[in-house]
């Protein structure tokens, strides 16, 4: 039975939808609430070696947080390092769910995607 991380906002209907995809495809789940606890800056940036993404695919644009912060202008002339710590310091600025075993990471969910990604075989 594999154990996957989950960061995700309980009041989501997305990542409601994906621990649900995920527990009837047979995982163990370890459930990270994003807003209470985001991922620190280290665990972000193990995150996003693993995804294969470009940083700004952890970034939930379409939410308050980032329009009220305008970061859809500021973005582009921020670093690295502020991206992360500005995600790290607000769990609502990171696109949900993350999911993770350690090795592989998702963000988002898509069902093909997670069939590709999670499948048990």
């Amino acid at each position: 039975m594999s154990q996957l991380k989950v960061y995700q906002y309980p009041k989501c209907g997305t990542c409601r939808s994906a621990v649900k995809w995920l527990k009837e495809a047979g995982h163990e789940l370890e459930l990270q609430h994003i807003a209470e606890q985001p991922p620190t800056v280290s665990e972000l940036r193990g995150l996003l070696a693993n995804s294969g993404l470009e940083l700004k695919k952890f970034f939930n644009t379409s939410g308050e947080v980032y329009k009220n912060l305008g970061l859809k202008d500021k973005l582009p002339d921020l670093n690295e390092e502020q991206q992360l710590a500005l995600l790290s310091g607000n769990g609502m600025l990171i696109k949900r769910p993350i999911v993770t075993d350690g090795k592989q990471v998702t963000v988002g969910f898509k069902e093909e995607q997670y069939a590709a990604a999670w499948s048990r075989d």
